[in-house]
């Protein structure tokens, strides 16, 4: 095999900016669009599809948000042993990327084409499928994108390098994908306020089509990676992975972390609207700086983590988060509004997000790693399977949560609650991940 070279790592890392920038526009703007503010309908924003409460305190888009979520997790696993199986002259994870790109880019414009210009059961039924499609592909891109991972790093200091690469490429698909009002204030004069955001999708679409080419069209398998397809069946590989205990430590603490941050993402559009007082364009220039600031802190975060280990950092970004998000909940009140609110949140969630953004992902590659020498197996694909379909289900509960508390009281008092459910769950995902044996890990892979 071949060595493994910086060139092919930002190849690789190109492909993270494709598919981030395309779940950034559904993460960030699918309850913006389909169950908007009252300032955002004043806008100009049609209502699409049945709102508020229709079944115990939940709401169609979170209903079908969650369904979508758990369709998403239930598929990981089956894509992770297809990969994991395949027998391709191309490799094990290089086919499903070639195939799932331009599909998965497609449904993402689909999603925000509601066929009937007003509420109806027909957009519900619609936004039901299109989020399905969505899901499907999604899975089909990114499982067998993330098992690549630990085939370009071979070593804990090679994997914290190929995570660092791609973290930076995943914050700027995301902070990307937060322009979308920006880029479509540029054509609502001529299409409206839901054409130019439907335009503005279509743009993010194709440019990320194009990034998540670049690693499955240059990138040779072969050449870096063992492409001997498991023996092992899907259902028995995932049980092997669950019964991984410090696999099970990790996931823990890991579904706490995405249901706190995916009710954070959603909300951030409501927060810097309505609690702060901006405009909704102000979500890119403040998700810009924290990216930048974050960026700051890769290198330091970088050497800290082969100096002191990755335990540590990973639990102080948990417990630093924790306060970013209840420090949002006073936001619009006591004079702690406008840009300095924002400039302040978006400054302290720098840290975490450059520690959390780079290490989990080494985590689970070295956790994988481990399995294999104790084990005598390569199942990659199915530990970040593993991985993807506990805090999908986590992301379903949080889409739940969130668009339930949106609506308790007036002027944003359950965006305010949602903030500090945020704080709480992150702060339980980091005293969980302190129990988390890094060292015991660290002499298995010696061991090799």
């Amino acid at each position: 095999m071949k060595p493994v070279t910086n060139k092919m790592l930002w190849l690789f890392a190109v492909g993270q900016f494709g598919w981030s920038l395309l779940s950034g526009v559904i993460t960030n703007w699918l309850v913006f669009f389909y169950q908007p503010s009252a300032e955002t309908v004043s806008a100009g924003q049609t209502l699409f599809i049945t709102q508020g409460a229709v079944f115990l305190g939940l709401t169609v888009l979170g209903l079908i948000t969650a369904v979508c979520r758990i369709f998403d997790a239930v598929t990981d696993p089956w894509v992770a042993s297809l990969s994991d199986r395949c027998k391709s002259k191309a490799g094990r994870r290089i086919p499903f990327l070639r195939g799932a790109a331009l599909p998965f880019a497609a449904v993402t414009v689909l999603v925000f084409m509601a066929p009937v210009s007003g509420v109806s059961l027909w957009n519900n039924f619609y936004l039901l499928a299109a989020l399905v499609l969505f899901y499907l592909f999604l899975t089909l891109y990114c499982t067998p994108f993330n098992a690549l991972i630990p085939e370009l790093g071979k070593t804990p200091k090679d994997r914290i390098n190929v995570s660092t690469y791609i973290s930076v490429t995943f914050f700027l698909g995301t902070g990307t994908a937060y322009l979308l009002p920006n880029v479509a204030g540029a054509f609502a004069p001529r299409f409206g306020y839901v054409g130019s955001l439907r335009i503005t999708v279509a743009i993010f679409a194709v440019v990320a089509l194009a990034a998540m080419l670049v690693p499955a069209l240059t990138l040779k398998e072969a050449e870096f990676a063992d492409t001997t397809p498991s023996q092992t069946p899907g259902v028995k590989s995932l049980v092997k992975t669950f019964r991984n205990k410090e696999f099970q430590t990790f996931v823990k603490s890991d579904i706490l972390y995405w249901i706190a941050l995916t009710i954070f993402q959603t909300g951030l559009p409501f927060y810097i609207t309505v609690l702060m007082k901006l405009d909704a364009g102000m979500s890119f220039v403040l998700f810009a700086l924290m990216t930048l600031l974050s960026l700051v802190f890769y290198v330091p975060v970088n050497l800290l983590a082969k100096k002191w280990g990755k335990k540590k950092l990973v639990s102080f970004a948990f417990l630093f988060f924790s306060a970013v998000f209840l420090l949002t909940t006073f936001s619009g009140m006591a004079g702690f509004t406008g840009l300095g609110c924002g400039l302040i949140v978006s400054g302290l969630a720098a840290v975490p997000m450059a520690v959390l953004g780079i290490l989990p992902q080494a985590v689970v590659a070295d956790i994988a790693e481990a399995d294999a020498v104790t084990t005598h197996e390569n199942r990659e694909g199915m530990f970040y399977a593993a991985r993807t379909f506990a805090f999908k289900l986590g992301q379903s509960a949080a889409m739940l949560i969130f668009t339930a508390l949106a609506g308790i009281g007036q002027n944003g008092f359950g965006y305010r609650v949602s903030a500090v459910v945020a704080a709480v769950l992150c702060l339980a995902g980091g005293l969980v991940f302190l129990k988390y044996h890094e060292d015991t890990v660290a002499r298995t892979i010696a061991k090799e």
